[in-house]
């Protein structure tokens, strides 16, 4: 019986999310332009050189290889995101906490979003936003709901939480919709 209650729990779960993601995607397609609406919900195209120059040594320059349009980009090395709009204007670049397990670099999509739930790690977080799964490992930025910290972290432990600030994870969760791209380099 308790095999049976924990798969309908499991389908209403699905079910739930599933129908968020819809309706996550319908309210994003009727925000106008430059207010967060995704610049294109397909295919992912591959990254090509963005126009936006990178002064050297300045940690806070959008990557050059970082590709064009709206999008998020995340540079593993420097453990700083940007939000990009189309007009290759920063509209805000962060520092943020990385994960246990980081995407290779590349072009993803915003696939999933909640604006609440409990990490990996244990801690209360909002305005999560996935993008990539690596070997089963979902991928995506979260804050810490009030402040709270991790606890220290289990090496044996896989996690795929990018933490952000609140302020920061607000500024992320109204910029990065269902399909936003999000461009990852080193």
């Amino acid at each position: 019986m308790a095999a049976s209650s924990s798969g309908i729990v499991a389908g209403l779960t699905a079910a739930a999310l599933a129908t968020v993601g819809y309706l996550a995607h319908e309210a994003a397609e009727t925000l106008p332009a430059g207010m967060g609406r995704a610049a294109q919900t397909g295919a992912v195209p591959a990254a090509g050189t963005s126009k936006a120059p990178q002064a050297k040594g300045d940690a806070t320059a959008l990557p050059a290889e970082s590709g064009k349009g709206a999008r998020v980009v995340y540079s593993l090395r420097g453990d700083r995101v940007w939000l990009v709009a189309g007009n290759e204007a920063v509209s805000r670049t962060f520092e943020v906490e990385p994960s246990a397990v980081d995407p290779a670099p590349g072009s993803y999509s915003v696939t999933s979003r909640s604006n609440a739930g409990t990490g990996s790690d244990g801690v209360p977080v909002e305005h999560v936003v996935r993008f990539a799964s690596v070997d089963g490992v979902v991928i995506g930025f979260s804050a810490a709901v009030g402040g709270q910290t991790a606890p220290a972290p289990d090496p044996k432990v896989r996690t795929g939480g990018i933490r952000e600030s609140r302020a920061d994870g607000d500024a992320m969760w109204t910029f990065a919709t269902i399909g936003r791209r999000v461009v990852v380099v080193r």
